[in-house]
């Protein structure tokens, strides 16, 4: 038999591998009780976390297992398990779909799989099938911020030396990040020679980038003297504004300001009358001012 032929024979009697079709989702998070923290928990925050409940028909089949979300994981893994049982599952990782709620509940369900302690195979398209808003008990995130990544470690890890190590370098790479209380998804962070409040908006798009633009025209967008309206971004369906602040000023006295803040885009948000011609002018420059950096 001819190698052509072989070859013909052999692509014949090989099935063949289906292809997975990605598909995007602007909002993934959509649904979930704290969508914007969500959002920050996966774009602005280090290190942090948070516990999940399992959905009922998850406990039956898996039973009772301790779930923690993080913001990332060692090696910006999508899971991990312990060798007790206990399950995480990073935010923050390499590989993505393009639906970031159905990555994180085909993590999820690959590591309640899973032997627990071993090493947690997630594929990078997962293809259809549920997501979080289908696997968890939804609820407000019980945030948890750390200064740093020890979280993830069990207790007398850190005696091995290349452990410590490895800790050390990715604690070195942490921003100090406060969040805050004066409004819900808002963070403080500390960058080299400034400092930022980077605030996830749980409205749409344009009726907060509307607010902004009333706020804007009446001048009323700064946080206080010496801060800077730096712009925004979008993120997973929502508007994250960021304001410069003088890299001295702790971020307890910025509780204040953003709380003010709050009050005046809250009634920004109520006044449902057609922006005028400076409302106008002032979305254009917001437009304008979109950051691509988080």
């Amino acid at each position: 038999m001819s190698k052509r032929r072989k070859s013909q024979r052999a692509a014949e009697t090989t099935p063949k591998r289906e292809k997975v079709r990605d598909v995007f989702v602007p909002r993934p998070f959509e649904g979930l009780v704290d969508e914007p923290e969500w959002i920050a928990l996966r774009e602005l925050v280090p290190a942090a976390s948070a516990p999940l409940r399992l959905a009922p028909a998850l406990v039956e089949e898996f039973g009772e297992r301790s779930v923690t979300l993080a913001t990332v994981l060692p090696m910006a893994a999508p899971a991990m398990t312990k060798p007790d049982g206990r399950v995480f599952v990073g935010l923050q990782r390499h590989q993505q779909s393009g639906d970031v709620s159905r990555d994180l509940a085909e993590a999820l369900l690959c590591a309640l799989r899973t032997e627990p302690g071993d090493p947690v195979s997630v594929p990078p398209l997962p293809g259809p099938g549920p997501r979080l808003q289908d696997i968890l008990v939804d609820g407000p995130l019980e945030i948890t911020m750390h200064d740093g990544f020890e979280f993830w470690l069990d207790p007398g890890a850190t005696d091995d030396p290349n452990v410590q190590a490895s800790l050390e370098r990715a604690n070195a790479a942490i921003y100090p990040t406060v969040r805050l209380a004066a409004a819900r998804a808002a963070y403080w962070c500390q960058v080299p020679e400034k400092a930022h409040v980077r605030w996830v908006l749980s409205e749409d798009e344009d009726t907060a980038l509307d607010a902004l633009a009333r706020l804007g025209a009446a001048g009323s967008l700064l946080l206080g003297d010496d801060t800077r309206f730096a712009g925004m971004f979008r993120a997973h369906g929502r508007l994250v504004p960021v304001w410069d602040l003088p890299e001295q000023t702790p971020a307890a006295e910025w509780e204040e300001p953003v709380a003010q803040f709050g009050k005046r885009y809250a009634e920004a948000l109520a006044d449902s009358a057609p922006l005028d011609a400076a409302g106008r002018r002032a979305r254009q420059g917001l437009l304008g001012r979109q950051l691509t950096l988080r």
